[in-house]
């Protein structure tokens, strides 16, 4: 164990908290304004210190367990892309990202860790906040570095990019290294949801397996006030298609015996995800379980920083927090 401590903000289903959990972090406090995701918390970990409350009314003071801690992480809600800018709504990721950081002035971790869309770490139409970021934390003693790390590439059946910042006490910064990959083939969803899908007795679960011989695409939640339960736009639908997997909704249940599986017969002869099974594709353990309705319970997993993700983030952190020695991953 690291000995080392933080405060998660954003929680959501507690991905990213689970993986730095892993890492040998202890929690102070998480937290965040949705019920579902905080029952979702307090059901798996009823000892984490979890708040309910809005980031942007969060203040420090009133809960002084936020401070002198090791590291604050924010698995933020995602930026958008400038083809949305005109939404009304279109502004409180930013300002969510803009809280994080001034919260690091309140509490001074001696890091921060951010992960959010690929594009926040390299493209133009964010160029605004990493300035502000770079002159926040240039000015409280911090050195950083933006990155883009794959979650295929740390054992997760799935193709998800993840724009990250990390952020260092500058005396301890030089020991900080952007992980490097751990596996060299991918995990298939065939892998990773064929015991799963032989459960309930379909017989074409292993010849379904074979074909399922990719990694998932990105799995996306929708936001709270559009998007439901469906595993994306169009194009991640047409890959699922491929796999023979309708990805228009999820399924309510597991295939079982009778299931015919023909996709040749279009959406009704292909198998359908389960939202636990989107889960597994999160990299959750089987034993994690997803509070609320099907429509919540898919957004909190879709939302997810995969627990594999952060588990290698907090290994790269606690390695530079500890200097040469990094936290051993589970076996």
């Amino acid at each position: 164990m690291s000995g080392l401590t933080f405060v998660d903000v954003c929680s959501g289903a507690g991905g990213l908290a689970l993986g730095l959990e892993r890492a040998g972090f202890e929690p102070r406090l998480l937290l965040d304004d949705d019920e579902d995701a905080v029952q979702t918390l307090r059901t798996n970990r009823p000892h984490w210190n979890v708040l309910h409350t809005d980031l942007l009314d969060f203040d420090p003071k009133d809960h002084r367990e936020s401070y002198d801690v090791d590291l604050l992480a924010a698995g933020l809600p995602r930026v958008k892309s400038s083809a949305t800018v005109k939404r009304a709504d279109s502004d409180v990721e930013v300002r969510l990202l803009e809280a994080t950081v001034y919260l690091v002035h309140a509490i001074r971790p001696r890091a921060v860790l951010i992960e959010n869309v690929p594009g926040l770490a390299h493209a133009d139409e964010y160029q605004e906040f990493r300035e502000f970021a770079r002159a926040e934390l240039l000015h409280l003693g911090y050195e950083f570095t933006w990155f883009v790390m794959n979650a295929v590439d740390f054992g997760v059946p799935q193709n998800r990019r993840q724009g990250v910042l990390v952020a260092v006490e500058r005396s301890r910064a030089q020991a900080f290294r952007e992980p490097t990959p751990t596996v060299g083939e991918p995990m298939t969803v065939g892998a990773a949801l064929g015991p799963s899908m032989a459960a309930h007795g379909w017989p074409d679960a292993a010849r379904w397996a074979a074909q399922a011989d990719r990694p998932a695409p990105t799995l996306v939640g929708g936001s709270k006030n559009r998007g439901g339960a469906d595993l994306g736009p169009t194009g991640a639908k047409s890959t699922w298609a491929t796999m023979g997997v309708n990805a228009h909704s999820l399924g309510d249940r597991l295939p079982g015996p009778d299931f015919v599986w023909d996709p040749e017969l279009g959406r009704d002869g292909m198998v359908k995800i389960t939202i636990e099974q989107a889960a597994l594709l999160q990299s959750f353990p089987v034993s994690w379980q997803i509070s609320g309705l099907k429509t919540s319970r898919y957004r909190q997993v879709g939302h997810a920083t995969p627990p594999l993700a952060g588990q290698v983030l907090g290994r790269a952190v606690a390695k530079a927090l500890n200097g040469h020695s990094a936290v051993p991953a589970d076996s």
